[in-house]
Parts: C-alpha cells; structure tokens; sequence
C-alpha cells in the first residue's frame, strides 16, 4: 500500500467511523490524482471554481458526486444545475432563487446547504441569524422547491486556538438544531452540517458534522 493510499484510507475511515462523509477538495488538482481516489472507491469530490468543475465533470467518470464548495455567482448556477450533487454554499435568497429556478427548468431538485457566519473573519460569506430567519419566512411564503435544502455549511476562523474553534463549530451546530426544530422537522432530508476541512475536521467532527472538506492532507501542499 502506498504511502497516499494509506493517508487515504486511514483518514476516511477515522471520518466514516465518526458518521461522516469525506470530501475530497480536488480544486486546482490534475484530473489524475482524482482518479487515483476514484479507483480506491471514493466518489465524493469538491471543487470551488465552476469553469474547473465543469471541465472536470465533463472528463471524469459520471458516477463522482461534485460539491460545490466555493462562493457561487448566480449567472454561474445554470453552468453546473444539471449534474451537481450538492452546493454548500448559499448565502442568500437570491442565490436559492436561482437554483429553483434552474433545477424546476431541468426537472430536477438541487439540494444545497445555507452557509453561515460562523468565524470572526469578515472576509467569510454566511447568512447571519436574522438573515437566515428572513430567509426561511420569505421560503414559507413563496416556496422554491427545486432548491432542497439539506442542511446547513460554516467556516471557522483560520486559528491555533483550538478552544474557539470547537465553540464556533458547535454555533453552527445549534444554527442546525433550530432550523430543524422550527422549520425542517418534518423534512428526513434536513440533516447535514458541513464544517471542517484539513486543519480542524477533528474539533468538527466532535460537534456533529457529517459533511468534512478535506484537500491537503489527501492530495499534499500545492507546491
């Protein structure tokens, strides 16, 4: 076994073992380190540009789940609607919109997760509280149901302080309990926290995340 495939293994299993899910951050990486993945069975895969994951997904084999992890522009949603498994990153009404609108013209429902503001940098997209229950009551007014939300995304701050991190994960973890408990209760599908990535997925995975974004330790630095 090699050195990368035994990274692999021993990461998703410390991942599924917690109930989680592993995605593998293959932005800016060569089409052949994903299939390398690919062929040790792993099929979850996040990318944060839509020219990049268009590109990829047209050359890559058709059963990989594609997140959308990075900051989505409405005018690129169309670009990725037909095939993409899960978007993490709404941060607002008008961006769910658009979704909707493009998942009812193909026939599909798109599921997504509300993207908060958990960190103490400004420079995070995220709905705040007041934003997000804004949202959720313009929802129940005007339903967009081809845009499924699924759950709910964060980032932490970019911080050795372990203690702040954990808390500021376990804030989004509450951000998910008081969805569910006001407004998803009754939705099986409600049921993803997306937090963590290659430096914190531990703190994460110890507040509940069931969704875990992981890039450099699979695939190394990029050099």
């Amino acid at each position: 076994m090699s050195p990368a495939e035994q990274t692999y293994r021993s990461l998703n299993d410390e991942i599924t073992q917690a109930g989680a899910c592993l995605v593998a951050v293959s932005k800016t990486r060569p089409k052949e380190r994903i299939l390398e993945l690919y062929e040790l069975g792993h099929r979850d895969f996040g990318e944060n540009r839509v020219t990049e994951l268009v590109e990829k997904h047209a050359a890559l084999p058709k059963d990989i789940r594609w997140h959308f992890i990075g900051h989505l522009q409405r005018n690129k949603v169309k670009a990725i609607a037909p095939f993409v498994h899960l978007i993490h990153a709404v941060d607002s009404e008008r961006l769910l919109r658009e979704i909707d609108k493009q998942g009812k013209a193909l026939g599909r429902e798109i599921p997504v997760l509300l993207q908060f503001h958990i960190a103490e940098e400004e420079s995070k997209y995220g709905l705040d509280q007041q934003a997000a229950q804004a949202l959720v009551s313009a929802l129940k007014a005007s339903p967009a149901p081809n845009a499924k939300i699924t759950g709910v995304m964060g980032m932490a701050t970019y911080t050795d302080n372990r203690e702040q991190v954990s808390a500021e994960f376990k804030s989004l973890a509450e951000r998910f309990e008081e969805l569910h408990n006001s407004y998803f209760g009754r939705s099986a599908d409600f049921r993803e926290i997306s937090m963590g990535m290659s430096g914190d997925y531990p703190l994460a995975l110890a507040e509940g995340s069931t969704l875990v974004r992981v890039g450099s330790l699979l695939f190394g630095g990029r050099g």
